[in-house]
């Protein structure tokens, strides 16, 4: 059944609101501190290394990768370090961090300097040299990427510039102002692990961005720009490769396991970016946007910038009951405006009280709208009823871990039920029966 379905008929309408796409970037100024959690990826937290009172300088490390799936992170000023200390992340969990106070010169590390890539071992070594990690919201270490089980068996290099989340419009900001860097790190990535077919993925509501990119790539046959159906989830990973090549990654499997690479466009570009300077990733795009906020923009912050400097920087409104990092679909809250912005942060959404009002949800009234919209294919009313009762078989039998937590079935029910949270709670059930207890 799974393997029949075409999800790229699933999903829903989400409103558009990208009021921003036409807005070009502007850089925010350099903040006098910030901090930088050593958990910014998927995989093992980095471990800091410098101390308090030393000097660093823009580019610098200051956290070393914890092993293969991690990234290294960097300074985005030149400074001291204040501190090492313990942050809250927005998902409750405690880290060591490195807060640095900004001398404003921004002095260059005299170490940043970009890397001869010339094969596969070359590219997965820049890629950890930047910190390089999925930007469109994942933060998966890049290097993993292109660290695949059999290289020959890839053939496609798909580029996620999907960005079907409303609000955000960072990533086509990106096709317009850096499709040279765009190129270069997908010419980089197709040369070095010698992937013949790269698919440029952008949603219809982009058509600037799908202009440009086609009018770049129509000489090369080996590129191919693929409009897609403004509809949610496009971007998510598995729904994008069965949408452009019509392949489906199996379950428990990686994008790999279907003879892909995956990568968000900023990904690539910053990747790109580091091959000509090697300046590594320290500075993020961000669309700052939602009702409170007075001036929305797509800001360049360095990485580790207080997002309140951030919101007042956009002219935040006095009623905020509501801050988002990412969009309104798979977000996560922010309850603390300390918080520094992060590498996978790709915008910061504020709201007041109007936006910001769940209305109380009601009994499920059986209409399978979470079915039909879900793209994976999965029935959330049934898992619903096999986590209530813990029947770890039955939510192995239903494919609970398949979910991909988009949000789409808590979006299109009826009687406004936290639909997606149960599914979480029902993929922590299910992991903790396949692993009897242990994570």
């Amino acid at each position: 059944m799974f393997s029949k379905l075409k999800r790229s008929a699933l999903g829903a309408q989400v409103p558009h609101e990208k009021k921003t796409a036409g807005l070009a970037t502007v850089a925010m100024p350099c903040p006098e501190r910030i901090v930088l959690p050593m958990q910014q990826h998927i995989g093992a937290p980095c471990t800091p290394a410098v101390k308090k009172g030393d000097t660093v300088c823009v580019g610098t490390v200051v956290g070393t990768a914890g092993g293969f799936i991690s990234a290294a992170i960097h300074s985005g000023v030149s400074g001291t370090v204040e501190a090492i200390e313990t942050v809250q992340m927005p998902n409750g969990r405690s880290v060591p961090a490195v807060a640095i106070r900004a001398d404003g010169q921004q002095t260059p590390d005299p170490a940043c300097v970009p890397p001869v890539v010339t094969d596969q071992k070359s590219l997965i070594a820049a890629a950890q040299a930047c910190g390089l990690v999925g930007l469109g919201g994942a933060g998966f270490p890049t290097a993993v990427k292109f660290s695949p089980k059999d290289l020959s068996a890839i053939d496609t290099l798909i580029i996620n510039g999907a960005e079907c989340e409303p609000y955000i419009t960072s990533d086509n900001r990106e096709f317009l102002e850096c499709s040279e860097s765009v190129l270069g790190g997908i010419a980089a990535v197709k040369k070095c692990l010698g992937i013949k077919k790269v698919v440029i993925g952008i949603e219809r509501n982009k058509p600037e961005a799908i202009d440009l990119m086609f009018s770049l790539v129509k000489n090369d046959p080996d590129y191919s720009v693929m409009p897609m159906k403004s509809r949610y989830p496009q971007g998510a990973e598995k729904v994008l490769i069965e949408k452009a090549v019509a392949r489906e990654v199996p379950r428990g499997g990686l994008p790999a396991d279907a003879g892909v690479i995956v990568m968000n466009v900023t990904t690539v570009s910053t990747l790109g970016k580091f091959l000509t300077t090697g300046m590594p990733l320290t500075k993020k795009r961000l669309t700052v946007d939602g009702d409170a906020i007075g001036e929305p923009k797509n800001v360049e912050v360095i990485i580790g910038t207080p997002i309140s400097e951030v919101l007042d920087f956009c002219g935040v409104k006095d009623d905020v009951t509501k801050i988002l990092m990412g969009g309104p679909m798979m977000g996560t809250a922010v309850s603390n405006p300390a918080t520094p912005v992060l590498k996978q942060n790709n915008a910061i959404l504020a709201f007041g009280p109007t936006m910001s009002h769940l209305p109380k949800p009601g009994p499920c009234i059986r209409c399978g709208s979470c079915i039909n919209a879900c793209p994976m294919g999965l029935s959330p009313v049934e898992i619903a009823g096999a986590f209530q009762r813990r029947d770890a078989e039955m939510l192995d039998k239903l494919m609970t871990d398949l979910c991909i937590g988009c949000g789409t079935c808590t979006f299109v029910c009826p009687a406004k039920r936290p639909v997606t949270q149960t599914m979480n709670l029902a993929k922590g059930v299910l992991q903790k029966a396949k692993t009897g207890g242990k994570k």
